[in-house]
């Protein structure tokens, strides 16, 4: 009988011992259960930033790609007519007349790299003693951009004409490819007859020439200014003759 109470007393014990560490595991269960739903709750609450920028709906497509409208863009040639672009240089102003009537859009081109600042701060990059200095390199521009870089990479339609290449003439400088001037210009400080009906020339100088020949004159090596003349400031105005 004392061996059977034993017995039973060990069983009780021992099922109450299994009966507390159930509960304690039950117990660390509903902990474990309560914790995991805390952390998902936060989470919810404080998801992580989105690495992707929100789009609209129906957004308009990006027009990055539009050149933008220039003061000059659609005027007429009675407009452009008497129209002078003053380049005041470090050397001093020239004073040059775009001649719409001889090459329509290379004297649009003009007009607006000097109405919108595109000449400001570039220099005459190339000169060739005794015949022709050469500006409109928009690289050159202390100011220089990825809108400059855009500018200078459109392209012209070439408009040969009648006007003579003589001292004074300004025309547009190109490649041999058809339709490839973009910004640059040259000055003749002497003539030309070799370009004549080749090359756009569509403006001339009308005071200032003496400033073209001191920039002819500098110091150059193969073509190139060593020290390049600057071009400070470009105005567009009514002619003053």
């Amino acid at each position: 009988m004392r061996q059977q109470s034993a017995r039973t007393v060990s069983r009780h014990r021992i099922s109450g011992e299994r009966i507390v560490n159930l509960v304690i595991v039950r117990h660390w269960l509903v902990l474990l259960l309560i914790a995991l739903g805390l952390t998902a709750t936060v989470a919810a609450q404080n998801p992580a930033p989105s690495t992707e920028t929100p789009k609209k709906a129906n957004a308009r497509p990006t027009e990055a790609g539009k050149p933008k409208t220039e003061p000059f863009d659609g005027a007429s040639i009675e407009k452009m007519t008497e129209q002078c672009v003053t380049l005041d240089t470090e050397q001093g102003a020239i004073v040059i007349e775009v001649l719409p009537q001889k090459a329509l859009e290379s004297s649009r081109n003009f007009l607006n790299l000097a109405a919108t600042g595109a000449l400001d701060t570039t220099v005459f990059s190339r000169v060739v003693t005794g015949f022709v200095i050469q500006g409109g390199n928009l690289s050159t521009s202390e100011k220089w951009s990825d809108q400059l870089a855009e500018r200078m990479s459109r392209h012209l339609p070439d408009e040969p004409n009648d006007l003579k290449h003589v001292r004074g003439i300004v025309s547009m400088a190109r490649t041999d490819e058809p339709n490839s001037a973009t910004t640059h210009f040259f000055i003749l400080v002497g003539d030309g007859s070799h370009l004549d009906g080749k090359f756009a020339a569509f403006g001339r100088v009308l005071q200032g020439i003496e400033v073209a020949d001191a920039i002819n004159r500098a110091p150059s090596e193969n073509e190139k200014p060593e020290v390049p003349v600057r071009i400070k400031r470009a105005t567009v105005a009514r002619c003053v003759k």
